[in-house]
């Protein structure tokens, strides 16, 4: 298993494809009159992406309204979720941490406090194409870059620029720690809890163990463009978190508190095994971190 997830440049280009593909469905969302977010930005970074994803939708179905709607709501849902969850956790902290931070533009979009700092930290090719893209916007809190893979020692360049490991912050990973070997996400939520004093939160999602097995099978016949650079699933995300000193909540897309009126449908119980479900986490810092990567836990990673 490679120490660095991007090293495939197969991999490297899909990774930033997908960046495009949640900055089209943004646009989308933002195109509907009973929007849940303000993304003013998102057609600007999805360049030529929301054609093909129309055109490719339209050969599914007379229906483009309906199965428009269905493709995009988890984005929607989950770039909701999150924006919510960043105004909720700001109050009393200053320092935001965005890994893996792609075409986000919640730097440019959300009401920051004054005073709040926002790190993106990105591989120097898409926060590049994304400054080029909206190089004349300003953004609403004080923005700093960091241009390096998450495998790279980006943790010094953080601490370089400001960041301050004795006040509270706010990591976000959204959309990120599915596309990583077990390994790697180990790695990074070990940084991350190391660089956390309590009262600080996170947030993320994660896919299920057979999520990722869908995923692998859509990649040995050519089909989903995002699932298939799926490596890593975890059934359950709280009990990961728990080994590194977070105590985390977690619900599913669909259910109350994570609907916004998107889904009709019950999501599959969490207790059931072997089903394709997708989580969405927000957690607290409130313990040291205990790293107890034995833990008993059922999680893939190829």
């Amino acid at each position: 298993m490679p120490l660095n997830m991007f090293s495939d440049d197969r991999t490297q280009k899909a990774i930033s494809h997908t960046a495009l593909i949640v900055a089209a469905k943004r646009a989308i969302e933002n195109q509907r009159s009973d929007r849940l977010f303000e993304d003013p930005f998102a057609a600007l970074l999805a360049a030529d992406e929301i054609p093909i994803l129309l055109e490719r939708w339209q050969k599914v179905g007379d229906n483009l309204a309906q199965i428009t709607a269905k493709r995009t709501r988890f984005i929607a849902v989950r770039t909701r979720f999150y924006d919510d969850f960043l105004m909720s956790a700001q109050l009393g902290v200053s320092q935001v941490v965005i890994l893996g931070a792609g075409m986000d533009a919640r730097a440019f979009r959300l009401p920051w406090h004054n005073g709040t700092r926002v790190y993106e930290i990105d591989r120097p090719e898409v926060l590049q194409y994304k400054d080029s893209i909206l190089q004349d916007v300003p953004a609403k809190c004080f923005r700093t870059v960091i241009k390096a893979d998450l495998t790279d020692n980006w943790v010094d360049t953080l601490l370089s620029q400001g960041f301050c490991v004795t006040h509270p912050s706010i990591w976000l990973l959204e959309g990120v720690l599915m596309y990583l070997p077990q390994i790697a996400v180990f790695k990074l939520l070990q940084k991350i809890s190391e660089l956390s004093v309590d009262g600080s939160f996170l947030g993320a999602d994660f896919v299920s163990v057979k999520s990722v097995e869908v995923g692998e099978k859509a990649r040995q016949s050519d089909r989903g463009r995002v699932l298939r650079h799926w490596q890593f699933g975890c059934d359950r995300p709280e009990d990961l978190l728990l080994n590194y000193g977070w105590d985390a909540t977690v619900i599913q897309p669909g259910e109350n508190g994570a609907n916004f009126g998107r889904y009709s449908e019950h999501q599959p119980s969490r207790d059931i095994p072997g089903t394709r479900q997708v989580f969405l986490v927000t957690a607290k810092k409130n313990s040291p971190v205990i790293f107890r990567q034995n833990h008993e836990m059922k999680v893939f990673s190829r």
